[in-house]
């Protein structure tokens, strides 16, 4: 079978998507596309269009199961959403324990304020390097060179303040006076904060596998180290574009309870964040 020929075949089969909130199997129709030159034809976000407008008490009732009673509006299961949602369980069941998401104790918010310092410590660490010896090439520009997650070599030219905030922050380092070198990749990037943050949610405490900026991009911050910190999906899209402090202050959304397991002893895992 040719490659046109295979898209055409798939793209005539219903195309079914897990929302994240609810956990129904929901058309594609359904959710969201995501941008971005990476984002392919089928790329859709995590939870559906019902619920992104609920607040997160009332995803956890939609998401909760009602009894014996049934929905009459709900539409009738077909053959291939039982066929997708069957390949998935035994996708789960097929990963090992490192790839699935640990379970944890519930957190205090005393626990959730000892992450917190723990992470500004680690980026209180992380010195400031020195720039002084930077210099500007004929063109009124700093080279910036680095290598995509494939190890494809790539460079552009970037000014003078922007180069000295990505030395400054540990993203870069000075290779000539008028050249500075990208330290990470995308993806060693991301792992580099997950597993610095020990994939722990900085304003919830749950379990986390996104990264945010503590300076929001819109005003002004950048993807450097000292910038990111590890964030679970529902905090990195409520926070946007608001500071940290903002956030907290507003109410940081509680972790999901499917990341929880029922402590044997309440009172002894109380104020004990689990990572």
């Amino acid at each position: 079978m040719t490659e046109p020929q295979q898209n055409k075949d798939e793209a005539s089969k219903p195309l079914i998507k897990k929302c994240t909130y609810c956990q129904e199997m929901k058309p594609l129709t359904d959710f969201q596309r995501r941008t971005g030159r990476r984002a392919g034809p089928y790329s859709r976000r995590g939870p559906c269009r019902s619920c992104r407008g609920l607040a997160p008490q009332e995803r956890t009732a939609t998401s909760a199961p009602s009894g014996e009673e049934t929905n009459p509006s709900a539409t009738p299961v077909t053959q291939h959403s039982l066929e997708a949602n069957t390949a998935a369980h035994s996708l789960e069941a097929s990963l090992p324990m490192e790839a699935q998401r640990p379970r944890r104790k519930p957190v205090t918010d005393k626990a959730r304020e000892c992450h917190r310092q723990r992470v500004r410590h680690l980026l209180s660490r992380l010195k400031p390097a020195d720039t002084r010896a930077l210099r500007l090439n004929r063109n009124g520009m700093i080279r910036l060179r680095g290598k995509t997650d494939q190890g494809r070599r790539w460079h552009q030219e970037i000014e003078l303040d922007l180069a000295m905030t990505l030395v400054r922050e540990r993203m870069a380092v000075i290779v000539n006076p008028y050249t500075v070198r990208r330290v990470y990749s995308n993806k060693e990037f991301r792992q580099y904060v997950l597993k610095r943050d020990r994939y722990t949610c900085f304003f919830c405490g749950g379990y986390g596998d996104t990264i945010d900026h503590l300076l929001p991009r819109a005003k002004g911050g950048h993807t450097t180290p000292v910038n990111c910190v590890c964030a679970c999906n529902e905090c990195n899209q409520v926070k946007a574009a608001r500071d940290v402090d903002e956030f907290i202050e507003s109410g940081v959304p509680q972790p999901s309870s499917d990341d929880f397991e029922a402590p044997d002893n309440p009172d002894a895992s109380e104020g004990t964040l689990h990572t």
